[in-house]
């Protein structure tokens, strides 16, 4: 089937490829709040632990795959038979 019109125009397109990297642009300004945000949430959530625990003080520290505090075997005693 034939509709008539041969597609969009040159000033069709034209537009529409505008319309496309002002999307872009407003997508990558949105991507880069985003990750501004979070990078921000970040800092302070490490600056906030780091405060509570006062530096090794009162925390209970890292607990590793190694080692383990508490009632569980750790990670070498589980795979050491």
């Amino acid at each position: 089937m034939c509709f008539g019109g041969g597609g969009p125009t040159e000033a069709e397109n034209k537009q529409a490829a505008e319309q496309k990297v002002e999307a872009e642009a407003q997508t990558q300004k949105a991507v880069q709040e985003r990750a501004q945000q979070k990078a921000e949430d970040v800092q302070e959530a490490i600056s906030s632990r780091t405060a509570q625990t006062g530096r090794g003080r009162g925390g209970r520290g890292r607990a590793t795959l190694f080692q383990s505090t508490g009632g569980g075997a750790g990670f070498l005693s589980r795979f050491d038979r």
